[in-house]
């Protein structure tokens, strides 16, 4: 709940900074409030960074005063959309079930559609982790899709916004995990799933965790508020080896 008008542009700075260079190693994508979203993906034309939104709802249209439909996502510009991320399912209560409802919306929109899993630090002292993660990515994920494009994202609840980082080796055995579960469930298809890490990425951290195997790109919080550190975790890819 950031980024109003005045906001915007942020966006256009990260679209002049998306430099050919960068443009060849990753994919770029911000998805901003709603509220925002047209105008957003307008200030991204002519640029391959793309846009889309923080959450949907999962029916296509009726009496959901105050959501939004993945048509109307798309209608606006954007071509993504972010669900489950762990403050819609603790502000809000989202379910498993939820959240793959609202998966299966994104993905026959022809969305990429971004899955948030992840534990809380109860969980995490519990030694619950990998119980937790694959819990939710039984309930979360859609059974198959014919449309789209289905990333995960892992995003560790006690890390976000709170400056606390898992170390590498927490990481690798997370994105691990996450990458066998796929691979059982999807098979081949498992494989080519991106699997994001997010929590507390910055510019100083990003070459080290992007560097994990099984880690597929980020899933940035705060530092995506200012085009600076948002391309300076970008440009982290370019000094992996």
């Amino acid at each position: 709940m950031n980024g109003l008008m005045a906001d915007l542009g942020e966006i256009g700075a990260i679209h002049s900074g998306f430099a050919p260079e960068l443009q060849a190693e990753i994919d770029m994508l911000v998805c901003v409030p709603a509220t925002l979203l047209f105008q957003a993906s307008q200030a991204a034309t002519g640029s391959p960074l793309a846009t889309g939104a923080q959450d949907c709802h999962a029916r296509a249209s009726g009496a959901h005063t105050g959501d939004i439909s993945t048509a109307m996502i798309a209608d606006a510009g954007g071509s993504a959309v972010i669900v489950g991320h762990s403050e819609r399912r603790a502000d809000h209560g989202e379910s498993d079930g939820v959240v793959r409802a609202k998966a299966v919306a994104g993905l026959a929109q022809g969305l990429q559609t971004i899955v948030c899993i992840g534990e809380t630090e109860a969980e995490r002292k519990a030694g619950d982790t990998l119980g937790v993660l694959g819990s939710q990515l039984a309930g979360s994920l859609p059974e198959s899709w014919e449309a789209g494009e289905l990333v995960v994202a892992y995003e560790p609840v006690w890390a976000i916004g709170t400056g606390l980082t898992p170390t590498a080796n927490d990481v690798a055995e997370a994105h691990a995990f996450i990458r066998k579960t796929l691979v059982e469930r999807y098979n081949d298809v498992g494989n080519g799933i991106r699997i994001l890490y997010g929590g507390s990425v910055k510019p100083g951290n990003a070459r080290e965790l992007m560097s994990v195997a099984n880690v597929d790109g980020a899933l940035v919080g705060g530092a995506s508020l200012k085009a600076v550190d948002f391309l300076g975790i970008a440009a982290a890819y370019l000094e992996i080896d």
